[in-house]
C-alpha cells in the first residue's frame, strides 16, 4: 500500500531543492522502504557537496534504482558539473560512450566496465542523513545547464542530442497543465527506462516537481504490470509491454495510463482498456523534439491533439514541422513525420518520410508496405525494410501471423503462402516493392523504450538465420 502524498503546485526544477523540508511524505517507494523528502534532499546535498570537489567536469549517470538516479541527476547540477545519460546500461555500450564523459554515476545493480573511473552511490543512499543547516540550494539558471542524451537511432548507433533544463522545465509544465487535476495525488509505476527522455520526464522530474512518489524499479512483466493496477496508480509505459498484456482483467483499473516510444496499435489500446481499466493516453514525440501530441485511440481514425504550446505546420512535401518551447519556441523545426493537418490543432501521422527508398528509380514508402501487409488477414505485425544482397537492394518483411495466418501457413506450406501473401499485396503494390524475402516470427524485436532497431530486424535475414 503507498502513502499518499498530496502534491503542491508546480515547482520549477531551479527551485525544486528549496522546498521546506516537511513538504512531502514520500519522494520514492521500494517496496517497504520509504524515501521521503528531508531524506531526499539530504542525499542530493551531500553528494553535490562531494560532486562540487572533485576536478572532473562530465558526470554520466547509469543507475537501475529511480530513486539514486534522481538524486545524482539533481547532485550533478547542484554541483555545477556537466550531465550525460547514457542509454544503455549494457557494459559494453557504456565503454562505447565513454569519451563523452569522465566519470560514471552508478548503483550496485549495474554492470560496469573495468576500464572506466566510476562512483558508487548505493552505499551513500543506504546512509540515513539528516540536513544540516549548512545545506543550501541556490536558485539555478536552467537555461545554463546542458544535459547530453542519446538515442538509439533506427541504425542502432547512439546519437548524442544536448539539451538545455529549461526545455524540460517548460514540458513538465505543460504536462501538469494538461492532467496535473486527473493525477492528483497518485504514486507512479513504470516500465519504461528514466535513461531515456520519456522516462525521464515522466517516471523522474515530473513527479518530483509536482509532489508525486514513484517506483524506485521497474515492472518488467505483464503480471507485474497488472498486479500494480489501483485507481491511486499511475501506470507510464510503452507498446513494447502493452501489446504483451494478459488476458486477465485486473480487480480495479489504473488512474491513467501513459504509452510513448512507439505507435500502439488500436487493438493493443482497446486491450488495454479492457484488461487495465483505462485507455492509454498516447504521447508522440522525440528526444529532439520533446512532446508535439497525444491522443486516446477511442476508434482507429482518433487523430493527434497538439500540446497547447506547440505550434503546427507542414512543408511543402507534407512534413510535420514545429514551433515549441521544448525546442526553440522562436524557430519551426522541421520533423521527417508525414502529416496531415486537419486544423490548427489536431493531425494524423502517416509514417515517416525517412522511410522512402529507391529501387530501379522508382521511390517506394516501406511505411506503404507495412500498413498493406498489416490489413491481411493473415499479418498481424509486420516490419519491412530494406536489404542489399549481392550489390542489389531488395526489400525483406518480418512478420508476426494471426491465428488465421498462422493455420494457412501449416495448410499450404511456406512456398505457397509467400505466393498467395505476394499475389495479394498486388492488388495495391507495384511488383517491384513487393517483398522479396520474409520472416514470420513470434514478437517483432523492441528495444527498452518500443522502437523498431534496423541492426536486430537485418539479423534475422543471415543466412546462419
Amino acid at each position: 500500500m503507498h502513502t499518499a502524498i498530496s502534491p503542491s503546485a508546480l515547482t520549477s526544477l531551479s527551485t525544486l531543492m528549496q522546498r521546506p523540508t516537511h513538504h512531502l511524505n514520500n519522494v520514492a517507494i521500494n517496496g517497504t522502504t520509504l524515501h521521503s523528502w528531508p531524506q531526499f534532499q539530504a542525499h542530493v546535498f551531500s553528494l553535490s557537496q562531494q560532486l562540487a570537489l572533485t576536478k572532473q567536469q562530465r558526470f554520466a549517470i547509469c543507475c537501475k534504482d529511480s530513486y539514486i538516479f534522481a538524486v545524482a541527476f539533481m547532485a550533478v547540477i547542484h554541483a555545477n558539473k556537466k550531465l550525460i545519460l547514457p542509454s544503455n546500461h549494457q557494459p559494453a555500450a557504456l565503454a562505447e560512450l565513454s569519451p563523452h564523459f569522465d566519470v560514471l554515476l552508478h548503483d550496485t545493480d549495474t554492470q560496469i566496465p573495468a576500464s572506466l573511473v566510476t562512483i558508487n552511490l548505493s552505499p551513500l543512499i543506504h546512509q540515513h542523513q539528516a540536513l544540516t543547516s549548512k545545506a543550501v540550494f541556490p536558485t539555478l539558471i536552467l537555461a545554463d545547464i546542458e544535459l547530453t542524451l542519446f538515442t538509439s537511432g533506427s541504425s542502432g548507433t547512439p546519437k548524442a542530442i544536448i539539451k538545455t533544463l529549461d526545455l524540460l522545465d517548460n514540458e513538465i509544465a505543460q504536462l501538469e497543465a494538461i492532467w496535473g487535476q486527473q493525477l492528483q495525488h497518485n504514486h507512479i509505476c513504470s516500465t519504461v527506462s528514466h535513461q531515456h527522455i520519456y522516462g525521464l520526464l515522466f517516471r523522474v522530474l515530473w513527479p518530483l516537481c509536482c509532489g508525486r512518489s514513484f517506483d524506485c524499479f521497474n515492472l518488467d512483466y505483464p503480471e507485474q504490470v497488472q498486479a500494480q493496477a489501483s485507481t491511486s496508480n499511475i501506470l507510464i509505459s510503452s507498446p513494447a509491454l502493452l501489446k504483451r498484456l494478459n488476458n486477465s482483467v485486473t480487480s480495479t483499473p489504473y488512474n491513467a495510463i501513459f504509452s510513448s516510444g512507439g505507435p500502439l496499435p488500436f487493438a493493443a489500446a482497446q486491450h488495454c482498456q479492457q484488461f487495465l481499466g483505462a485507455l492509454p493516453f498516447e504521447v508522440f514525440g522525440s528526444t529532439e523534439t520533446g512532446g508535439i501530441g497525444y491522443r486516446q485511440q477511442q476508434q482507429s481514425t482518433t487523430p493527434w491533439l497538439r500540446f497547447d504550446v506547440v505550434k503546427i505546420a507542414v512543408n511543402v512535401e507534407q512534413c510535420l514541422k514545429i514551433r515549441s518551447p521544448f525546442v526553440d519556441p522562436n524557430q519551426w523545426y522541421q520533423t521527417c513525420d508525414h502529416c496531415l493537418l486537419i486544423d490548427d490543432h489536431y493531425f494524423e501521422l502517416k509514417g515517416r518520410t525517412d522511410r522512402i527508398i529507391k529501387i530501379e528509380e522508382k521511390r517506394i514508402s516501406l511505411t506503404e508496405i507495412e500498413r498493406r501487409l498489416c490489413q491481411l488477414a493473415w499479418i498481424d505485425e509486420a516490419a519491412v525494410l530494406p536489404l542489399e544482397r549481392q550489390q542489389r537492394l531488395q526489400i525483406a518483411a518480418v512478420i508476426t501471423l494471426t491465428a488465421q495466418g498462422t493455420e494457412q501457413l501449416e495448410r499450404v506450406g511456406k512456398g505457397q503462402f509467400w505466393l498467395l501473401l505476394r499475389q495479394q499485396l498486388r492488388q495495391w503494390i507495384e511488383p517491384i516493392a513487393i517483398p522479396r524475402r520474409f520472416r514470420p516470427i513470434a514478437a517483432i524485436p523492441l528495444n527498452s523504450q518500443g522502437k523498431r532497431l534496423m541492426c536486430d530486424l537485418e539479423n534475422l535475414f543471415n543466412d546462419h538465420n
